[in-house]
């Protein structure tokens, strides 16, 4: 059911998956200004080095978070948009949706290959004792950075048009679908 702009009961995600949705947003756009800093010439290292011990860090809560979300996904789905959403409108939001599962994903992978295959630290992963899934070896490190740098540019794309259609949903249509992300009043 619509209600000035807003969507109740089935119609809106679990209070999970919402929570799940806004911590990787919080945890995504945190790392891309920190990315952003980190790689500037002539930065400090008494601040690059924190930056890049956050981004490497946060980069395996990422993953570990969006494989749970696919887990949820798959075991409880999205609910379905509303009618007034034309079936193209449909097909694009459905492939925008795993495309930025995947994409996260590849930078996630790929940013954790190329700090454990380039032999540098995972910080707090190393502390709490989990064991790294890739051996050394410095052509792999050189291979996943060059796919961590390429990537980064459909990522940020896909976020900017994901946020755009989330916006025009919520600002110029006012037909309940962003609402659906948000908790229930």
């Amino acid at each position: 059911m619509v209600e000035a702009g807003r969507v109740f009961g089935a119609g809106r995600y679990s209070g999970p998956a919402q929570a799940m949705h806004w911590l990787t947003v919080l945890l995504v756009f945190s790392t891309i200004p920190v990315a952003m800093i980190m790689l500037q010439p002539g930065i400090p290292r008494s601040l690059q080095d924190p930056l890049f011990t956050y981004h490497k860090n946060i980069g395996v809560v990422i993953l570990a978070l969006i494989l749970v979300r696919l887990i949820y996904r798959l075991l409880r789905p999205a609910p379905p948009l509303p009618a007034s959403v034309p079936p193209l409108q449909r097909r694009i939001a459905h492939a925008t949706h795993w495309l930025l599962y995947g994409l996260i994903i590849v930078m996630a992978v790929s940013g954790y290959v190329r700090v454990v295959a380039g032999g540098f630290p995972l910080e707090v992963w190393d502390a709490l004792g989990v064991p790294r899934l890739v051996a050394p070896d410095g052509a792999l490190a050189e291979r996943a950075k060059a796919i961590h740098a390429v990537v980064r540019i459909p990522l940020v794309l896909l976020i900017a048009i994901h946020v755009g259609a989330a916006l025009y949903h919520a600002l110029i249509k006012r037909d309940g679908v962003f609402s659906r992300m948000l908790p229930a009043r």
